[in-house]
């Protein structure tokens, strides 16, 4: 632990419990679980990059192969005008060296196709694998990291539930800090988990209801007098589950009432009904997004520079349930006035 913090501990503590060797043991338990904590954390960011970088060369490989197919096709498109040249409606022509070359072209094409295609399995075969160890790996270290930072919570509670007296203002101030970053790498590791498991949910997709659902949700959240959300009565019921579509809209409105700077804070929630699909819209009269970081936002870790408290993952999480719902997701804003998610849900 640093020696500064070491003496900050002990300076506003009783005399007796300064020269106890109970408090050096005691310090000892915290530094060894802020360096677990710290060390697995850096694991999981190491691991998240380096499988995102193997991801993405096979995405790349998986491109080339797609335009590998693409010239076969041109190719086969040439074969079909040649074939046509030779009036197969009509009287088939003698078989001559030209059209013995022609069908030998057609095979090699064919097998081309075949070793193109087994290629793709694979590396499609590989990918999967990857994005398992990568879940894998992510419910490993988080299971991991919510032990010391229990730890750390729990004796950060202690010291200023039984020294509170001792304690002058500055240091009560200090273990809150502490607790307070505790809470929010607590936030982040379960954060990262939801991320990991979110896609692996088995079930098949149901009907739910959205007006059950919004009104469970708006329940559940911390809504002020100073917060006004607008929910229309007819809502429809759409094909999913009830669990990813909780998440869906809870990050959306957590969102909207979270980074919204104004006195009265108005959040709307409507809905347009097409051939095929719903499109959805959550707006709120809060803070805006810049066009930069349109797409940013829905990237794992990232945050806008006013998110001091986010995890970075509330928008990735929401954009990877519309993946998984085949829909699509938008952002329409206007810095310092407001922000409309736009999504679509099929029907």
């Amino acid at each position: 632990m640093n020696s500064l913090l070491k003496r900050q501990i002990r300076k506003y503590l009783p005399k007796e419990l300064r020269e106890s060797e109970d408090l050096d043991a005691f310090l000892d338990a915290i530094n060894k679980s802020y360096k677990t904590s710290e060390e697995q954390f850096v694991m999981l960011q190491r691991a998240t990059t380096i499988s995102s970088e193997e991801l993405f060369n096979v995405n790349s490989k998986l491109k080339e192969e797609t335009n590998s197919q693409k010239k076969v096709i041109n190719k086969l498109e040439g074969v079909i005008d040649q074939l046509q040249s030779y009036n197969l409606l009509g009287d088939r022509p003698e078989e001559t060296t030209d059209s013995l070359t022609l069908v030998d072209f057609i095979d090699n094409q064919t097998k081309e196709i075949i070793r193109i295609n087994n290629q793709k399995d694979a590396l499609l075969k590989d990918l999967e694998l990857q994005n398992q160890e990568l879940n894998d790996y992510a419910q490993m270290v988080s299971h991991d990291l919510k032990s010391p930072l229990q730890s750390i919570e729990t004796m950060a509670t202690w010291l200023q539930e039984d020294y509170k007296e001792a304690l002058e203002p500055y240091g009560i101030e200090n273990l809150k800090i502490i607790r307070e970053n505790v809470l929010k790498m607590d936030n982040l590791v379960r954060g990262i988990l939801e991320y990991s498991t979110i896609r692996r949910m088995e079930g098949e997709f149901y009907k739910v209801n959205l007006n059950e659902i919004l009104k469970k949700l708006i329940g559940q959240l911390k809504i002020s007098d100073s917060i006004k959300i607008t929910v229309p009565n007819n809502l429809p019921t759409v094909y999913g589950d009830k669990f990813r579509l909780e998440k869906l809209f809870y990050n959306l409105l957590d969102n909207a009432i979270k980074y919204n700077d104004k006195e009265e804070k108005i959040i709307k929630i409507g809905f347009e009904e097409n051939e095929n699909y719903f499109n959805f819209y959550v707006k709120d009269n809060g803070l805006g997004i810049k066009e930069r970081y349109f797409d940013k936002v829905f990237e794992t870790f990232q945050k806008l520079d006013h998110e001091n408290n986010s995890t970075g993952l509330g928008l990735p999480i929401v954009k990877k349930i519309i993946d998984i719902y085949n829909g699509k997701i938008w952002i329409e804003s206007i810095e310092d006035k407001e922000t409309t998610f736009y999504f679509t849900l099929k029907k």
